[in-house]
């Protein structure tokens, strides 16, 4: 006799294990799920930004004052020193062989009348010119990077008094 044949789609073999219903598989379905993330950290983001603005308006400076506190102190930037050149004669011509650009100076004013008195500290050498010929006891040219308060000042000095310096 021959076997009987089995339906068609089914096994002739008996399962080892009975199979578990499960629900169909959805394709395509995938792009939304990726979509909703993203909306989420959308609103996640800007929950964050509004309780920051709320937090900086509670907390501002205007709301310390309304409060009696007293405002923050704002530190203003230092003024920007404009550096001049100023050109100054020195007595002595062989004090000014001896410096360099870059050297720090104190130039001091000697008064026949009273005591010699410093008229720019640390006064930074910008050059040294060469020597003028036929220049006797006219002393030698130097000039010095100063703000222009100090230049104001070497130049007053220098129409009425001799100039020395010392090395710094």
């Amino acid at each position: 006799m021959a076997p009987a044949a089995a339906p068609a789609g089914c096994s002739p073999c008996a399962p080892a294990r009975p199979v578990p219903p499960f629900p169909p598989l959805r394709v395509g379905r995938g792009g939304g799920r990726l979509r909703r993330a993203v909306r989420r950290r959308r609103r996640a983001v800007s929950a964050g930004l509004a309780v920051v603005a709320a937090a900086l308006a509670v907390g501002g400076t205007e709301a310390q004052a309304s409060r009696g506190a007293a405002p923050p102190v704002v530190e203003q930037p230092a003024a920007v020193v404009r550096m001049v050149s100023a050109p100054v004669r020195i007595a002595d011509a062989g004090t000014v062989r001896l410096l360099r650009p870059g050297d720090r100076v104190d130039v001091v004013a000697a008064e026949r009348a009273g005591p010699p008195r410093v008229v720019a500290s640390g006064a930074r050498v910008a050059e040294v010119p060469a020597a003028e010929q036929g220049v006797g006891d006219g002393g030698a040219l130097v000039v010095l990077a100063v703000d222009r308060d100090t230049a104001r000042e070497l130049v007053g000095a220098g129409a009425v008094t001799r100039l020395a310096v010392t090395l710094c």
